[in-house]
Order: C-alpha cells, then sequence, then structure tokens
C-alpha cells in the first residue's frame, strides 16, 4: 500500500471543483459555520494565543449546548492534544465519531489520538479505514480543509510528494487564495524535504492572508534558520509574542541551548514545555539528549520511558534523540538511536536519512551510501537524499590511496599531481600530533578532498551552502575542499588538513565527547606550533573586538560558533579558542590540557575538567581575560585604529590631516596607497616606515609589507625588497605571490635552495598549477639534486605541460641518474611518443636497453602514467 496509492491519486487531482461550485455543494455546512461564526472565531483566537485550557471549556460549552460542528470537536480534541490530555482527546474524538461517524478530518485526528494513547495498531486501523470511506466516496465533492487532508493522507501511505503538492496543494491554493491552511500544507510538505527556500515561499503567502498566525510565523523560522539565523530568530519572537506558550517554538530555543551548550537555558525551556503538556514527548527526548551528555545513563533511560510512555512506538523520540547527538559528533550513539527508530518504523524515512549520514561520517560509506539510494528510491522529492544519490556517483570516480592507516579520496588528476604530498604531511600530522596527546588510532582516517564546493557541502552537511567552511571533521572522517573549489582567495590547504587531522587526534582521545570551542582552539593552535605563518595572530578588528564588547567568556565559547552575528565574529570565535589553549598550555603545561582531554573522554563536563586539572571557571575566565587583554594591547599600543573623521583620500587633504593624527593607522594607510597610486614610491616610504613602526609583525588584510615590498621593486632595491617580502612570507600562509616573487629573486641570485622552500609553499597554496613544480625541476637540476628535480618533473608530466617530450625526456635523465631505469625506460618511450626523432632521447634509450636484450614490440605507456 505504501508504494501503490492505488487508483485514487488520478480521480483525486481531477475531482478540485471550483470554489464556486464547492460553496454551494457545502452551503448546509456554511449556514452551519455562519451561526456561530463569531464564537468559533473566538475560540480559535484562544488556541491561537496559546489559551488551551480556557480553548477546551469554550467548546466543551458549544458541543453540550448543542452545537455538533465538526470544527468544535477538531478544536477541542487538538487542544487536548496540546495539553497532553490524550485520554480526554479520546473520549471527545469518540463522542465526536458518533455524530459524525465518517467525517474524514476526523478520521486524520484520531489517528494521532490513538497513537498518544498507546493504541498504535488502532492508529493503523483508522487509517485504513479513512482509505476505504475515501475511496468508497471518491466521487463526492469536499470542502477544501477535507481535501487538504486527504493530501496528507496520500504523502502518510508513501505517495510521490511532489504530485500532492503540484496537483492538490497547489489548486486549492489558486482556488481559495484566501485560506491559509493550503499554504501552510505545502509549506509543511517542502519542509519535510529540506526544501527550506519553497517552504518559506509559501509560508510567506500564508502569511499574507493570515499575519498574525504562530504556526506561519513558527515555520518561517523553520525556513530561514539554515540560512539566515537573524531572520529565523526574528519569526521566532514573533511567535512567541502571539503565543507564548507554543511548544514547538520553545522547543526551538532549548535545542539553539543545547547547540551552544548552554544546558541549563535548555532545560528552564524544556520545563517551561512540559509545564503545558506535561507528556511532550520531544522536550523528554531533548531531556534524555542532556542526560547522554551528563553521562547519567539512568536518568537518559529514565527520560526515553517518559518520552514513549503515551505513544510507546514513536519513531520520533529516538530520531530526535540521534539527530541532537550527532550534532554534538556522538555519532556512534546517534546511529544506535536511529536504528532503535527504525524498529518501531522501518519506513521512518527521517531517521533512516540521518542513520545514512551518521554511518558516512563514521566512515562506513557501503552501508551509509546504500540508505541514502532507499530513502531516494522511496521519496525522490527528499532534497538531502537527492543530492547525496547524486554525489555518490561522484565520488564513485574518485582515486582511493591508502597508505600507514589513511585512506584518502580525491579526484583522479588531483591524486596524481598533490595525493603523494597529502599523505606525506598526514603521516608527518600523525606522528607529531599523537605523541604529544598520547593518542593511537586503531581505525584507518578517511580523508574526501572534493574539487566542486557544492560537493563537499552535500557530503559534509548534505545540503549545498556552507561556503566559510575549508574541511570538517567527524571523528576518524575528513572532508575538505580542494584547491580547486578556491579560484579567488586560495588558502594554505596544507593548513586546513593539519588542522583537521588534529581534530581527528582530539575526538579520538575524548571519544567525541568535547565542546566545539576547545576542539577548534587545539586545532588552531597546533597550527601555529607546525609553523608560525599557519593559524591566526593579531589584528587590527581582533584588537578592537578584545577591548570592545567582543570577548566571550570561556564558559560561553561555544556560543559564539553556533550564531555569530557576522563571519568576522566567526572567525574571532576560532581565535579566541585557541588563545584560550595557548593561556591553558602557558599556565598549567601541556599536561593539563592532555588531561583535560582525558577527563573528557570519561564523561566529564568541561568546566569541571578545567577546574580539576587547571583552575575553577570564574578563575579561568578572569585570568584569560587578563592574558588576552594583555596581548591585545601590546599589538601597536601607540597606534590609533579609529576611522573616524577620515579624509578623502586625496594627498593634499591626508597629509594635513595626519599632521595632527601621526598615529592614526587608517589614515597612514589611506595616504600610503595613495601616493603609490600617484607613483611618487619614495615619498610613500615614509607612512610605510611609520606603519612598520606601530604594528612590525603585522602581516594581515591593510599590512605595510605587500606596499613597501611593490615600491622597493619599483626603486629597484633588490636587496631591501627580499628582506620585506622574507618577513612577509614568515608571517602569511597565502602570501602567494610574496613566494613567486621571492622564488624569481633567488633563483636569479642562483640560490636554488631557497628557490625550492618557495616553491613548496607555492604549492600548499595552490598544488593545481604547473609553477611550483617548474621551479622545484630548475632547483633540483641546477643542485644535482635527483629527487628534487624527479618530484617536480613527475608532477609537470601530468600537468599537460607546453613541451611534454622534453619534460619527459629530463625526467627520464634524472630517474636513470638514481638507478630508477624501469621509470626512466617507461618516460623516455612517452618522451619518443610525442617527438620520435628526438635525438637525445634515443641515445638515452640506446643507454637503458644496451645491455638488455632486444625489445619486444612493447605498447606505449599510456600517457597519465608518470610512475
Amino acid at each position: 500500500m505504501r508504494n501503490d496509492p492505488g487508483s485514487w491519486m488520478v480521480p483525486l487531482s481531477m475531482r478540485v471543483c471550483s470554489l464556486a461550485s464547492l460553496l454551494a455543494v457545502m452551503g448546509v455546512f456554511l449556514g452551519q459555520a455562519n451561526v456561530h461564526a463569531e464564537t468559533l472565531t473566538e475560540a480559535k483566537d484562544l488556541f491561537r494565543t496559546g489559551e488551551y485550557a480556557k480553548c477546551v471549556e469554550v467548546a466543551a460549552q458549544e458541543i453540550e449546548g448543542g452545537r455538533t460542528f465538526v470544527d468544535w470537536y477538531v478544536l477541542k480534541t487538538e487542544s487536548e492534544l496540546t495539553l497532553g490530555r490524550y485520554a480526554d482527546a479520546a473520549q471527545t474524538i469518540d463522542d465526536a465519531k458518533k455524530v459524525s461517524p465518517t467525517n474524514l478530518r476526523l478520521l486524520w485526528l484520531e489517528r494521532d489520538v490513538r497513537r498518544f494513547n498507546g493504541q498504535s495498531n488502532q492508529a493503523k486501523e483508522v487509517l485504513a479505514q479513512l482509505g476505504a470511506q475515501l475511496e468508497r466516496t471518491s466521487g463526492i465533492y469536499r470542502d477544501l480543509e477535507t481535501s487538504l487532508v486527504i493530501g496528507k493522507f496520500f504523502l502518510e501511505i508513501g505517495a510521490d510528494a511532489k504530485r500532492i503538492r503540484i496537483d492538490l496543494f497547489k489548486p486549492i491554493q489558486q482556488r481559495a487564495p484566501g485560506l491559509p491552511n493550503a499554504y501552510i500544507a505545502a509549506a509543511e510538505l517542502a519542509l519535510s524535504k529540506n526544501d527550506y527556500a519553497l517552504a518559506a515561499e509559501d509560508f510567506q503567502l500564508a502569511l499574507k492572508v493570515d499575519e498574525d498566525n504562530p504556526r506561519v510565523l513558527f515555520g518561517l523560522a523553520q525556513a530561514f534558520e539554515p540560512s539566515d539565523s537573524e531572520k529565523a530568530e526574528e519569526y521566532l519572537q514573533k511567535t512567541l509574542e502571539i503565543n507564548p506558550k507554543y511548544i514547538p517554538g520553545l522547543l526551538m530555543i532549548a535545542e539553539s541551548h543545547l547547540s551552544a551548550e548552554r544546558y541549563d537555558e535548555t532545560e528552564k525551556l524544556l520545563a517551561k514545555a512540559l509545564e503545558i503538556n506535561p507528556h511532550h514527548p520531544s522536550a523528554w527526548a531533548i531531556r534524555a539528549v542532556l542526560a547522554h551528555l551528563a553521562n547519567d545513563t539512568a536518568r537518559e533511560k529514565e527520560c526515553r520511558e517518559k518520552a514513549l510512555a503515551h505513544w510507546k512506538d514513536n519513531p520520533e523520540v529516538d530520531y530526535l534523540i540521534g539527530k541532537h547527538l550527532a550534532r554534538k559528533y556522538r555519532f556512534a550513539e546517534a546511529a544506535a538511536a536511529q536504528r532503535r527508530a527504525l524498529q518501531f518504523d522501518s519506513n521512518y524515512l527521517p531517521a533512516k536519512m540521518e542513520l545514512s549520514n551518521d554511518l558516512l561520517r563514521l566512515g562506513k560509506e557501503e552501508q551509509g551510501w546504500k540508505l541514502a539510494e532507499e530513502v531516494f528510491d522511496a521519496d525522490n522529492y527528499n532534497v538531502v537524499a537527492h543530492n547525496l544519490s547524486t554525489l555518490q556517483e561522484h565520488v564513485a570516480k574518485f582515486r582511493t590511496i591508502e597508505s600507514d592507516g589513511f585512506i584518502v579520496r580525491m579526484d583522479a588528476e588531483e591524486a596524481a599531481i598533490y595525493g603523494d604530498r597529502v599523505l606525506q604531511l598526514l603521516r608527518e600530522a600523525k606522528s607529531v600530533l599523537c605523541k604529544k596527546y598520547d593518542v593511537e588510532l586503531n581505525e584507518p582516517i578517511a580523508i574526501e578532498i572534493f574539487p566542486k564546493q557544492q560537493d563537499f557541502a552535500i557530503r559534509t552537511f548534505g545540503l549545498p551552502g556552507g561556503a566559510g567552511f575549508l574541511g570538517v571533521c567527524f571523528g576518524n572522517v575528513i572532508t575538505m575542499n580542494s584547491p580547486a573549489s578556491q579560484t579567488d582567495n586560495p588558502t594554505n590547504w596544507e593548513a586546513v588538513l593539519w588542522h583537521e587531522f588534529c581534530h581527528v587526534v582530539t575526538l579520538n582521545k575524548t571519544h567525541n565527547k568535547m565542546p566545539r570551542w576547545l576542539s577548534e582552539g587545539i586545532s588552531v593552535y597546533e597550527e601555529i606550533q607546525r609553523d608560525p605563518s599557519w593559524g591566526q595572530s593579531i589584528s587590527p578588528a581582533y584588537r578592537e573586538m578584545i577591548l570592545g564588547d567582543d570577548l566571550t567568556p570561556v564558559s560561553e565559547l561555544s556560543g559564539a560558533f553556533l550564531r555569530p552575528p557576522s563571519s568576522k565574529h566567526l572567525m574571532f570565535a576560532y581565535y579566541e579558542s585557541s588563545l584560550v589553549v595557548e593561556f591553558l598550555v602557558d599556565e598549567f603545561g601541556i599536561e593539563a590540557v592532555r588531561s583535560i582531554l582525558d577527563e573528557l573522554g570519561k564523561g566529564l563536563q568541561i568546566n569541571d575538567a578545567i577546574a580539576r586539572h587547571a583552575a575553577p571557571l570564574d578563575a579561568i575566565d578572569a585570568g584569560f581575560q587578563q592574558f588576552i587583554q594583555d596581548r591585545a594591547q601590546a599589538f601597536a599600543p601607540e597606534a590609533d585604529f579609529g576611522a573616524e573623521d577620515l579624509p578623502q583620500p586625496r594627498i593634499t587633504e591626508l597629509q594635513a590631516w595626519l599632521k595632527e593624527h601621526p598615529n592614526s593607522y587608517p589614515g597612514l594607510q589611506m595616504y600610503a596607497a595613495a601616493l603609490i597610486r600617484e607613483q611618487k614610491f619614495t615619498e610613500a616610504l615614509e607612512p610605510i616606515e611609520k606603519l612598520q613602526q606601530l604594528a612590525p609583525d603585522y602581516a594581515g588584510d591593510g599590512s605595510p609589507l605587500p606596499m613597501k615590498a611593490q615600491i622597493l621593486k619599483e626603486l629597484g632595491e633588490t636587496q631591501q625588497e627580499l628582506a620585506v617580502l622574507e618577513q612577509l612570507a614568515k608571517l602569511r600562509a597565502d602570501a602567494i605571490d610574496a613566494y613567486r616573487r621571492l622564488a624569481e629573486l633567488h633563483a636569479e641570485a642562483g640560490q636554488w635552495q631557497s628557490v625550492v622552500v618557495n616553491a613548496k609553499r607555492i604549492r600548499a597554496v595552490n598544488p593545481l598549477i604547473q609553477e611550483p613544480y617548474l621551479l622545484l625541476a630548475k632547483a633540483g637540476e641546477q643542485m644535482d639534486e635527483g629527487e628534487v628535480a624527479i618530484e617536480g618533473l613527475s608532477t609537470l608530466a601530468v600537468l599537460h605541460p607546453y613541451d611534454p617530450a622534453d619534460v619527459h625526456f629530463r625526467l627520464a635523465q634524472r630517474l636513470h641518474e638514481t638507478q630508477q631505469n624501469e621509470k626512466a625506460l617507461r618516460h623516455v618511450l612517452l618522451a619518443l611518443e610525442e617527438a620520435p626523432r628526438y635525438r637525445a632521447a634515443l641515445k638515452l634509450l640506446l643507454e637503458l636497453t644496451e645491455h638488455d636484450s632486444p625489445l619486444p614490440d612493447r605498447p606505449s605507456p599510456a600517457k597519465d602514467d608518470s610512475q
């Protein structure tokens, strides 16, 4: 039945009559409604504003007074369900069926009533009864609200969701543009499929006809939450202004606190929801999550049992528990919860979809992809399932490289270019970080590198987006953006990979039981330990935030990652977290940090772990605040970073203004830039030197170092330019233009080892261009270091060089010199395939084969066989 809705669907979509015809058929019902419209409207307003108990009273009085219009029974039942009065709701439904035993709206509502009274089998019977009633009366026109129920019924039995939306919900919207429930039904359908944009569109249409409807406002909050947190917050606040007892809204705020690790606030919201409905399954499910995070097994079991007390096989309970555990990176526990949900209902697709994602994040790709495919086969409107199904086709074409406990999957062409470097860096990180944090990795670590940002986002989040993320670690699985996806502002991919592998170490050590701020803080801190140009450093913007109102106490740092006001605030959260780690290491030693991680792995809460191995949290907050403020005060202490009252960026005006504001950092920047535009290079050196005096080691945005290097190049001051560029290169991990110029200058001076250093710096930013490998090849040849030359030439060979014959021949020479004759032979043959009369290559071929038996007819090796 689930996969075959039968013959109902087609005639149903054709039987939605015009509004005029429908009103004619419904005349008797409309007559009843008009008599009591005012009372019914007032009662609905009570429900809408959260006066559920009063609504029950009013409805009961009307029913007792002989007003048995179905809407009164529906309103009374919905109010009783909201309050958790499940037995009362069952009695109301029984009374209603005496009056209207075949009413489809009542039957649909009875389905939930039976479930919450522990009568799941009866609920299935009601669903079957609804289907039979619908089939018996398929030729009868129905009111629009009943038509919406019919659409929901077909969704329940597995009909095509897109057809329901297009063939049923949309025509009702067109025929009754003033009916908000038609828009709500379509919007909630889109929302259930993660189609947030379409959901927002329909909710906004509903808002135009019913602007004070909490259900509509809350739906908009849900639709905008993934993309626009400020707008979502605005709609959520409006929801609760109208109805302070709107339980889904209260739970949404509770979930937000849960994500930010504000567990006391989470509990307050849950308590408020449970005051309204003491049996609400979602509230108890979230309480079970809180107990799990507190390592309170008995309490967790108790809360889950209360969540299932009335609807004993409700799959949503374990689905919710698993979803929130996954958000805490507890993927193994989350997967177990989803499996429990599927034991209740093997066709519950939300749990199956979440389980798919959990398994993929646990590195169990075969099982995860299979489940995603099952969801997509059952529901091709599910956006996440569709995205994953499409992505699987792309990933299947990746090349897999395995070595030393690592499984790297990446684009085949990219693997040939820098796959070896990926493995080399991972081996180094494993050696350094596992030893430092006393971790032994017993399972393979999977690293997936995506050349398309959208594919990375889908693999990581299930949906496109996440443009600010370069990599994500789930424990034993890392997903990363390839440099190919960062065309405009490439970052140092080696630093990103080191950062993400550090997460592998700390998440394994704590069994994924660590707050986000600490995990990110250690990773950024370890970037800097590996290379001072990696990670983050103090900047004018950060200085202002530290000394202003943007500093977050250590005890609240995870919240800084949840909904930052801007991308700048998010990056500052990373920076601040890394300084907390630096503070802990400086004050209490790396042993204390290791011990804190050990305690987290045993289930201790972060504040307790810090207090046990460092100091009480209030002392940590105070000590860290002094530490970070000292760091901010030490940065450019004489500089004025205020940007108010700056003049126009003209030389004369700036010159005059700077006489009164000699230490204005933005003023000096503007003045230097204006002089450079006018090619007054010598004059520009004065404000640049002043900027350097104010902030000697600053190389971030607006740093004077690139400007100074440019001026010195124009003036022909090569040695001074070289010194500035070296300083810039040591301070920045993505200064690719500086690396290029350094390589050029060192090559001119014959300093080939320095050329190698800068070639590798270029490769760390963009390994997909020929430039670093040309430099390595030339430097290796000039220094007569075969391995360096081979490294450059072998990569050039797969990068479609301008003169492939020359590259293959030079590579063959170097391989021959290092006694790698089999590989040399392959490359000399490739050279001759490109240029059959290449005399030097022919001569080398003779050298390689003179001691061998005559060559048989050998097929030419594939052109991408560079090894």
